[in-house]
């Protein structure tokens, strides 16, 4: 269902398949448009900036594979751009960790700009002297008496569990920190609840005040946007696609997405819910 994103840093851009009987495909932001890379970077890179004068802590909700090696390799590059200050990056995830060395083992899957920025130079895009990757409980711990300005990236990017909760019920009552959302939490998550302005929010079952300032960014998705949706959508042709399958995503994404495909000359357009069932020939 996941058909991925292209143009994306690090990886190569995923393959299309086309002429296509029948498509499972995912709608996560099949009703939204991501941003610009540039423009992301200028984003990220002023919220880090301010937050900084502020004398604040940014912690970063991540899922381990994939998101959390985007954060790290952009970061890289601004902190490489002198377009962010020099200030402390912990990566506190185990499996993040262990997913990183994967990544680092196989540059043969990276895209042409990776090489570019770092591989031809002999730099690590997942490794620089200020970022550092936390593997025991007990540095996990520690990071909470750092008072000076630093960034915490840590899973799971929803905050159902994992090591990221700590963190938020520490931080999430500071007004100078930045709690800062980098991909797709499904309604009632904690991520989702505090994306959407609630606070109170419970925490290990006690409930915490929100006074940190929110922002999401959905550029670091996996998930493809409209635009892209509609483009791999498109080298099927109507004519040939006798069933299509939207999943993976909330009413508010597929049914619009669904008017777009019928606009499109595309029918037998299903948006299924649980149990439903279907007969392909």
């Amino acid at each position: 269902g996941d058909i991925g994103r292209k143009e994306m840093p690090i990886l190569r851009d995923p393959v299309i398949l086309d002429d296509l009987d029948y498509l499972i495909i995912e709608t996560t932001y099949a009703n939204k448009i991501h941003s610009k890379p540039d423009e992301v970077e200028e984003e990220l890179a002023k919220i880090i900036n301010e937050t900084y004068t502020r004398k604040g802590k940014i912690i970063i909700p991540a899922f381990a594979v994939g998101r959390t090696q985007m954060l790290v390799y952009m970061l890289h590059k601004l902190f490489d751009q002198n377009r962010i200050p020099v200030m402390p990056i912990y990566v506190d995830s185990p499996l993040a960790v262990a997913a990183t060395n994967v990544f680092q083992a196989h540059p043969e899957c990276f895209d042409h700009e990776t090489y570019e920025l770092f591989l031809n130079n002999f730099y690590d895009p997942f490794g620089f002297y200020r970022l550092k990757y936390i593997r025991s409980v007990d540095e996990s711990k520690k990071l909470n008496e750092i008072k000076e300005p630093h960034i915490i990236i840590s899973a799971s990017g929803m905050a159902e569990g994992g090591r990221i909760l700590h963190h938020l019920m520490n931080n999430v009552g500071n007004p100078n920190n930045m709690i800062l959302f980098v991909g797709y939490a499904a309604e009632n998550t904690l991520a989702r609840k505090i994306m959407d302005g609630n606070s109170p929010v419970k925490i290990f079952g006690n409930e915490f005040e929100v006074k940190a300032k929110i922002k999401t960014m959905d550029y670091f998705s996996a998930h493809a946007d409209k635009n892209d949706l509609l483009e791999y959508v498109g080298f099927s042709s109507p004519k040939r696609l006798k069933k299509i399958f939207l999943v993976h995503g909330e009413e508010s994404q597929a049914i619009p997405f669904q008017g777009e495909l019928i606009n499109r000359g595309y029918k037998n357009i299903f948006y299924p819910k649980t149990l439903d069932e279907f007969e392909l020939d």
